[in-house]
């Protein structure tokens, strides 16, 4: 299934809901969503694991290593809505450290897949925990779910806030006090 048939599926929604697909407005619509969901979805043709092996590197660090308020944007795969939200995703080094961007690359893969919150936040703890092999990882997700807002119980500005914790994280109540505490302080006003 491509491009064309995608394309074709939505004609058939704009028909059935009592559009004309024929008229300008939205002579390219089929198109532009066809290539929208291609964008919006790419994350099925990325490889989390190898994003983070390409830039491992050796440490005596062995101190969390925190990237808070990354942005993310997600498709409801119960109504093909958006998920807009922040990914907070820290862990303690074994050994190795990752590039920074790395950890918002991964957050990005599985972002753009169709997702539930939660599934989400567990697979990109899984990536880390898999692939860095740290002492702990932790991983908090707060979203704005637009199945809920826009349709449904249409309550706006509901957060839903999902964690996965990994390791030193899970086991050890400092460590996850620690990364409550980071993720929940504010950041110094020239930010």
């Amino acid at each position: 299934m491509g491009k064309k048939a995608i394309e074709e599926a939505v004609k058939t929604i704009l028909i059935n809901i009592g559009e004309d697909p024929q008229r300008e407005g939205l002579l390219k619509t089929p198109h532009r969503v066809a290539k929208s969901f291609e964008f919006l979805t790419k994350g099925y043709k990325q490889d989390p694991k190898e994003i983070l092996q390409s830039a491992l590197f050796s440490t005596t660090n062995d101190e969390m290593v925190l990237v808070r308020d990354i942005e993310f944007y997600s498709l409801c795969e119960h109504h093909l809505l958006p998920i807009i939200g922040k990914a907070h995703v820290a862990y303690i080094p074994n050994g190795k450290v990752v590039g920074l961007s790395k950890i918002p690359r991964v957050v990005e893969v599985f972002a753009r897949r169709l997702q539930i919150q939660e599934q989400l936040t567990e697979q990109i703890a899984d990536a880390i925990n898999d692939t860095i092999k740290p002492k702990g990882v932790g991983v908090v997700l707060q979203a704005r779910h637009m199945c809920m807002e826009m349709r449904g119980v249409e309550k706006i500005n509901s957060i839903t806030i999902s964690s996965a914790l990994r390791g030193l994280f899970k086991s050890d109540l400092r460590t996850r006090n620690e990364f409550f505490n980071l993720i929940n302080a504010h950041a110094p006003s020239n930010f």
